[in-house]
């Protein structure tokens, strides 16, 4: 059966570790052929390792300083090399040449990839079948959300169809009790002016009436000491269209096998109720909490998605926010808003570095923002109805400035980071 003329072609990829790794790939209405492929292990290793080195370390204390000054995307040619390597490992050879050949007639077809645990931080946007050329040039790229939960009889189903014109819950910058701005869980944005870019989108969503917190100024967004569990519950329920958060995560270890035990760090106090053991004045939100609800831990237990009914789009901009992608049994962040609901997740696979971070470490002028510029694409690529599109546009807008520009603010290290993870 031929495509719907309107419709790209859409492969389907998965990968299963077994020693080996395992590629399948087939085309929606048969379009093309699918194909199998297969990456020995030690070449698979190798290549998750040197891209290990290059992402940034935050268990390191010279990580974060490695990642910006010597590591794989400290450079362009350091990064395209690794990028290259990446797809020489990953990339079936059978399916780069149907890719080659949709793009030689013009044709940009969608890949929705689900990864195996062991590649789940590979950023296929980025790999690089040929020289100069990247994933993202030639096709849109998504992951798939895990089966069992987007087909759990559970689940409840927003859709942006129905909910576009509800409110943005932005959840901005967050006061965690009992850590100052300067500390581990402190600001991620740092002071914010009312005329810098992110400040302006909050501005035009409060001024459509769209934007929950309510406030008086777009200034008075961020660094709120009110956003806590609580206050995201109801505000959830109220109705909303989006969910777009910016401050920290902890990511459950990967060898943990505990993926439900990722926390999301709202401005919630010590003795609020939650799965997540208090950190100093503080209890994070964990995935188990969004999953689980109250079960066990009050006479009246509710459910998850009833306390936190998740909308259809969510950005967890965060470090490594998408961390789930890397157990076999995928029960996170990202796992727990699809589960709540979400049709859409932006997530990241690794640790972002803060514009500071690229100010201090790398030398970049005062005035460059590369996160708070990630943060407005990706809160505008939500905000219309091909959001994966929007956001893969980007994606090659930033891949063409790095390859023009190859100075550090413009690096994959902050903007390849993040993946969209969709239920259709």
């Amino acid at each position: 059966m031929p495509t719907h003329p309107c419709s790209p072609p859409t492969a389907i990829v998965r990968m299963a570790d077994a020693g080996d790794l395992y590629t399948s790939w087939r085309w929606i209405h048969d379009s093309h052929p699918g194909g199998v492929g297969v990456a020995p292990a030690a070449q698979v290793d190798a290549t998750v390792a040197a891209l290990a080195r290059a992402l940034p370390d935050l268990t390191d204390p010279q990580g974060l300083h490695h990642a910006l000054t010597a590591g794989g995307f400290s450079g362009y040619e350091s990064e395209h090399d690794l990028a290259q390597l990446l797809s020489r490992t990953f990339l079936p050879f059978g399916l780069a040449q149907q890719l080659h050949e949709l793009f030689t007639r013009g044709v940009r077809p969608h890949l929705r990839i689900q990864p195996s645990p062991r590649v789940a931080q590979v950023p296929w946007e980025l790999i690089a079948p040929d020289a100069g050329l990247r994933l993202v040039d030639i096709a849109d790229v998504s992951l798939l959300a895990p089966l069992s939960i987007v087909h759990s009889p559970a689940r409840p189903v927003r859709t942006w169809a129905h909910t576009r014109q509800l409110p943005v819950v932005a959840v901005l910058d967050p006061r965690v009790p009992g850590f100052r701005a300067d500390s581990a869980l402190g600001s991620v944005l740092g002071r914010m002016a009312a005329d810098c870019p992110l400040s302006r989108r909050v501005a035009s969503y409060a001024g459509e009436g769209r934007l929950l917190p309510d406030v008086n100024e777009p200034t008075d967004c961020f660094r709120r000491e009110d956003v806590d569990r609580e206050w995201l519950g109801t505000a959830l329920r109220e109705g909303a269209g989006r969910l777009v958060y910016v401050g920290h995560v902890t990511a459950a270890a990967p060898e943990s096998g505990q993926s439900e035990h990722a926390e999301l760090h709202l401005a919630c106090a010590a003795d609020s109720v939650g799965f997540a053991e208090p950190t100093r004045a503080h209890r994070p939100l964990s995935a188990k909490d969004l999953l689980l609800g109250t079960h066990t831990l009050t006479a009246e237990p509710a459910r998850g998605a009833d306390l936190w009914p998740i909308p259809s789009r969510v950005a967890l901009i965060a470090c490594e926010s998408g961390g789930d992608l890397r157990f076999s049994e995928a029960l996170g962040l990202v796992s727990a808003m699809i589960a709540g609901g979400a049709e859409l997740v932006t997530a990241s696979r690794w640790a972002l570095p803060t514009d500071l971070a690229f100010q201090r470490i790398a030398g970049t002028a005062p005035h460059a923002r590369p996160l708070q510029d990630a943060i407005c694409s990706i809160d505008a690529a939500h905000d219309v109805p091909d959001a994966v599109g929007a956001l893969c546009d980007w994606q090659r807008d930033r891949v063409a400035t790095w390859r023009d520009e190859r100075t550090i603010e413009h690096s994959p290290v902050l903007w390849a980071a993040f993946a969209t993870i969709s239920t259709s």
